[in-house]
């Protein structure tokens, strides 16, 4: 009866998450002599482990002397809840080496989500195979986390496999196998299934949403959000609303992430620590950093991820100053920095060209966070010395890096020369680079630009003729405006919107305007060769003028004009904003393929630093 009692009381410490009561209770167990009884130890593992008390349950564990199947299923998913699935799998080998076990399907299940999470595919593939030799090789249940497993490494066709062998499907599997589909980009694919499911319920929906929304496909997560929302499903899980933030951030679409917002609000969501996260980095992303800012005061608690998407977003914004300001107020709340705060912080540094600063934090990663540089964090510093002019250390870095430089690293060290005419060492990084046949389009304009500049017109040819060979096109330059519910796409040289008059006119009273000011425009970013007339008149046409014309014609008087751009903008139409935000008295907010531009009164929050 006692034994009832305490297990029974120890089943209530889970449900009430109460971690303090669990240990009291096993103390009063240790003083009854009950604690090596029947099912009480593995309870114990259990319930430490689903009260967050790892350390615990592995001490508790160690002092079983007849772990059984039970034992080691409890531990092992103790340490997959405790985010250590590393140890999970580190461990295992124990099982059959110390206790004579061989795995069931509990402690399989255990073992491919602790792959899962990981991303250990490899791993994965191993422990399929001793499941397929397995007594237990039949079990739906194992069979769902295989599911799961394959989706989130990314191999949805041997997801599908295992899918299709699933004899009675439950609704993780058929979720996993959605989430799988929609997360590698076969969109049609997830649809198809996601109709065929038996019972739609908000977890099936959230699969596909969110899975829509890290492919990339954020019009169409939004899309099936509202048949989502027509068909009534109640939202008993914020996880979509912050998939769905997620989509407004990704697509710069401010508007639309404010009413998502409301709709937090009214569900009771706006204090879930990971919906507020999602909020912040929206408005940030969405050129509204100071929303993003009362998002971040008001926060009640804050981790690491609301530091760093501040500082992010204070960096991005060429709030340089607050950004290291926020840094330094994090370290102080205790909370350390991760790899991405650094990515951040060095980003920030590059853009004010704080090189001593940033040589510092460079450091700091490693001597003060054994946290070892990424090739991100090497590219982010080469580009901070590259822009700073520091461009022998540059090149002295990318060859003594601890990884192959790639594409990125190469153009980012390309682009410092070409910033600072370094010609010289220009012409030795494309050669380099063009040996490596690089994919990006970005590059190969690049590489033709630095040719052109230094008049090497027949590997200008030869970079021309690579283009058509691999067939890399030029993106097309384009910008968008949004005005409440309404959003217009510009491309540059655009010649058939129907207010193409207007605009060609508004921007031709704004040209005479500027030239009475001393605008004298900047034909070298136009490196074709024709006449200057015919140069100024494709600068007048770029894509951001266009949409910020239409913009100034268009909206309220007094609000700010907000562009989102998929090229960096060029130094003139950058010169051009500046002008601009003078004459109209108004502030231009661009966000191009690099960062944000804020022009307010003739000036840009870049300092002409991008």
């Amino acid at each position: 009866m006692l034994v009832s009692y305490y297990l029974q009381q120890l089943q209530l410490c889970v449900r009430r998450q109460s971690p303090l009561t669990a240990k009291n209770l096993h103390a009063r167990i240790i003083k009854t002599g009950l604690d090596q009884c029947g099912p009480l130890p593995n309870t114990l593992v259990d319930v430490y482990g689903k009260c967050g008390l790892v350390n615990d349950a592995l001490h508790m564990f160690d002092e079983t002397p007849r772990r059984d199947h039970v034992s080691w299923a409890s531990i092992l998913t103790a340490h997959n809840q405790a985010n250590l699935s590393h140890l999970t799998l580190s461990m295992f080998p124990n099982m059959l080496k110390h206790d004579g076990l061989v795995p069931d399907h509990f402690v399989l299940a255990s073992l491919v989500k602790a792959c899962a999470r990981l991303g250990a595919i490899w791993q994965g593939k191993q422990v399929h195979a001793l499941f397929v030799v397995s007594p237990f090789r039949d079990d739906d249940v194992v069979k769902s986390s295989l599911v799961d497993m394959y989706a989130k490494c990314g191999l949805p066709d041997d997801a599908h496999a295992v899918f299709d062998s699933i004899l009675l499907k439950n609704p993780v599997s058929w979720t996993a196998m959605i989430s799988g589909y929609a997360r590698s980009g076969r969109k049609s694919d997830a649809i198809e299934l996601f109709n065929k499911i038996p019972v739609r319920n908000l977890f099936s929906w959230t699969a596909l949403i969110s899975g829509l929304v890290q492919s990339g496909n954020g019009a169409d997560a939004f899309c099936l959000f509202i048949g989502m929302r027509r068909e009534g499903v109640d939202i008993i899980d914020p996880l979509v609303l912050s998939s769905i933030v997620g989509a407004s951030a990704n697509l710069a679409v401010l508007e639309l992430g404010k009413q998502i917002h409301g709709l937090i609000i009214v569900l009771g969501y706006e204090s879930c620590l990971f919906i507020s996260n999602a909020l912040l980095d929206m408005y940030a992303k969405c050129s509204n950093i100071l929303a993003a800012k009362e998002i971040f005061i008001r926060m009640q608690q804050r981790d690491v991820v609301s530091w760093t998407s501040m500082i992010v977003g204070a960096a991005q914004h060429g709030q340089a100053q607050d950004a290291l300001a926020l840094y330094d107020e994090m370290l102080s709340a205790g909370v350390k920095p991760n790899e991405v705060t650094f990515v951040g912080l060095i980003y920030a540094c590059s853009h004010v060209g704080l090189v001593s600063k940033g040589r510092h934090l460079f450091k700091s990663m490693s001597e003060d966070y054994a946290i070892r540089p990424s090739l991100q964090h090497y590219t982010c510093f080469l580009d901070l010395l590259g822009r700073s002019g520091y461009l022998d250390e540059a090149e002295s870095l990318i060859t003594l890096m601890p990884f192959k430089p790639d594409e990125p690293t190469w153009a980012a060290l390309l682009s410092a020369c070409k910033h600072h005419n370094n010609i010289e060492m220009g012409i030795r990084v494309a050669d380099h680079l063009l040996s490596l046949k690089p994919e990006a389009p970005s590059t190969y304009i690049l590489l033709s630009n630095i040719y052109a500049c230094a008049a090497l017109w027949e590997k200008m040819s030869k970079v021309r003729e690579l283009m058509a060979t691999m067939e890399v096109k030029k993106q097309a330059g384009y910008s968008c405006i949004e005005l409440g519910r309404e959003s217009q796409v510009f491309y540059a040289g655009e010649t058939t919107h129907s207010m193409k008059d207007e605009i060609y006119g508004f921007l031709k009273e704004l040209d005479a305007e500027m030239r009475r000011r001393g605008y004298v425009p900047d034909i070298s970013c136009v490196l074709h060769d024709m006449e200057q007339q015919e140069k100024e008149r494709q600068l007048f046409w770029h894509s951001e003028r266009l949409a910020v014309a239409y913009g100034l014609l268009k909206a309220v008087p007094g609000t700010v004009i907000r562009v989102v751009k998929n090229l960096r903008i060029c130094g003139d139409c950058h010169t051009v904003l500046k002008f601009i935000s003078t004459i109209m008295i108004r502030e231009i907010v661009i966000r191009d393929a690099n960062r944000y531009h804020h022009f307010k009164e003739g000036k840009c929050s870049c300092n002409d630093f991008w």
